[in-house]
């Protein structure tokens, strides 16, 4: 029998079949899905030359992928490059740099198996040459296309690479790719640690008090937090492994998190929240909450921004 993963409370998402039909279809008959006005997500032209330059840095490529230069290293997160997942979810804006304008990719993380985040076609364009670093069980997948350089870690288990460190941290989650191998891999997210600072990309995960304090507690001194803010909407279906902008919010405070960095949000019509919609939520909720707004990261796809502690 495979090993069958769960959250660190023993749980996982308990929808099935029957709710992804009430859903996609008897929400549709009656009315219940939304939909919003056309939105452009914002974009800014982007040569690739900050993010190949030694400087530490961060680009939103576009929905939880980024390019990270930390430690010397360049780091990808969830690489999803085309234009389409799964060949049929098609992507709302080209992403935000051009894969051959990254220059030499060092380190790609991925967070777990869901095709939004493990695109292989992607991977596999970006060669194997890369240091692939995985959750438990997910390697073989990328063996299986040709990738062979695979370090696969448990939760809170860490790689050394140079000068980068990259730690499994958990998330509140599940996987799948088909219907016979359901949670027979592990998912989480990522804590990298450099000597300019350390970072963290969530990955996929819905809220969970006990998931973002322990985090907090174990990995003090986060720097910047990639956190995701859609993907929420209907809530009934999605609470469960999705968080929203909200609750975002609460997760970075339980981090103790320096800086927000918004993700999961503007690339891909994945549900029913209108694309525009998580952004003004989250800056609602920062209002709200009186937070210094200079700590909240909503960035453009293609903006690079500057890894520096202040």
């Amino acid at each position: 029998m495979p090993v069958r993963y769960t959250n660190i409370d023993g749980t996982t998402p308990d929808k099935g079949p029957a709710d992804l039909l009430k859903w996609q279809v008897g929400d549709r008959l009656l009315g219940r899905r939304r939909h919003g006005p056309p939105f452009a997500t914002p974009r800014r032209a982007n040569d690739g030359a900050r993010v190949r330059a030694p400087e530490a840095s961060l680009t939103w490529v576009g929905h939880a992928t980024f390019a990270m230069r930390l430690a010397g290293k360049l780091v990808l997160t969830d690489p999803v490059l085309g234009d389409r997942i799964q060949g049929f979810v098609r992507r709302l804006s080209p992403p935000g740099l051009a894969l051959a304008d990254l220059g030499e990719v060092d380190v790609v993380t991925v967070s777990h198996d869901h095709f939004d985040h493990m695109d292989l076609p992607s991977l596999r364009r970006i060669g194997p040459r890369a240091t692939y670093v995985v959750p438990l069980g997910c390697g073989k997948l990328l063996r299986d296309v040709g990738l062979p350089n695979v370090i696969e870690l448990d939760r809170w288990e860490e790689v050394t690479l140079g000068d980068l460190r990259v730690r499994l941290v958990p998330a509140h989650h599940w996987c799948m790719r088909a219907p016979w191998d359901r949670n027979t891999r592990l998912w989480g997210g990522f804590v990298y640690e450099g000597p300019e600072g350390k970072a963290y990309h969530a990955g996929d995960t819905a809220f969970s008090e006990r998931v973002f304090r322990e985090i907090g507690e174990r990995e003090p001194g986060i720097d910047w937090a990639m956190t995701p803010i859609g993907a929420y909407d209907p809530e009934w279906f999605m609470k469960p492994q999705h968080i929203g902008p909200a609750d975002a919010v609460e997760a970075f405070a339980l981090l103790g998190a320096r800086a927000f960095v918004a993700m999961h949000w503007g690339t891909f019509r994945l549900t029913d929240e209108p694309t525009g919609e998580p952004p003004e939520l989250l800056r609602a909720e920062w209002a709200r909450r009186a937070l210094p707004e200079e700590r909240l990261w909503i960035t453009d796809l293609g903006e690079t921004r500057s890894l520096a502690r202040e």
